[in-house]
């Protein structure tokens, strides 16, 4: 076949519609990504409105090609040894690929630090972008819209309602006490309990060189409005003459 049939193909009438269909496409994709990734940005995230926008529409675009095999390599995917890889192109495939793929981005964004972890609703969101991506692929634009709708709600306002259910603040706790001082489990979950909280269960970890003894636990409040603040415990624990250190932060995840 001539060169110029050839480079005609590709910019043949039927195979610019069909691109302006995936641009559409794949421009729709990145819209909604955008958008749900507007929140993640809004709070400083790591990742932001730049990350979603792309992941939903290379998700997109993925899935949008393989529904127009036909039109690949400017429609001589149908003449030749082509035919059989077009015609046995199956998009769950990809899906699975793109579903894997973006699992590896995802766990690059949670990040654990003693009993905090953060990241996991970046994570999550991420996943969900990649979702919208593939069902803007596959044709299906009210769902894609839907389920942007639904997500962007979530990461904004879910938080709202969670302050309004029943629910008990939990801080992490690091004290390292001095050379020498022997720390009771008894007296410091007195300690706590006078204070508004209880040792998590299965959180308390003791460490310790000869310098001294390391704890670290979660305490948990026994009420939602139970439990003295964190600035008010870090001037306690600094008066405490068998401290040589401490870290207080809010548990979270």
């Amino acid at each position: 076949m001539p060169t110029h049939e050839v480079l005609s193909g590709y910019w043949s009438a039927t195979e610019l519609a069909t691109n302006g269909v995936i641009l559409l496409t794949i421009g729709g994709a990145l819209l909604l990504g955008l958008l749900v990734g507007f929140e993640r940005f809004y709070h400083g995230r790591a990742a932001g409105m730049r990350t979603y926008g792309l992941v939903c529409m290379a998700s997109a675009a993925l899935t949008v090609v393989a529904g127009y095999p036909g039109f690949w390599f400017g429609g001589h995917g149908s003449h030749g040894a082509l035919l059989s890889v077009a015609t046995s192109v199956d998009p769950t495939r990809i899906i699975q690929g793109v579903v894997t793929g973006i699992g590896f981005l995802g766990a690059g964004v949670i990040m654990r630090e003693g009993f905090n972890i953060s990241g996991l609703t970046t994570a999550a969101s991420i996943w969900a972008s990649s979702v919208i991506g593939i069902l803007i692929g596959v044709g299906f634009y009210l769902s894609a819209i839907g389920m942007a709708f639904f997500a962007a709600t979530i990461m904004a306002g879910l938080n709202r309602l969670e302050a309004y259910l029943p629910h008990r603040h939990a801080i992490a706790v690091r004290m390292r006490f001095k050379a020498g001082y022997v720390p009771r489990e008894d007296v410091l979950r007195r300690i706590a309990f006078e204070r508004g909280y209880e040792i998590a269960g299965g959180s308390l970890t003791i460490g310790g060189d000869t310098s001294g003894q390391e704890w670290r636990f979660v305490a948990l409040a026994l009420t939602r409005q139970s439990g003295v603040s964190v600035s008010d415990l870090a001037n306690e624990l600094n008066a405490f003459e068998g401290i040589d250190g401490f870290q207080l932060s809010h548990a979270r995840n």
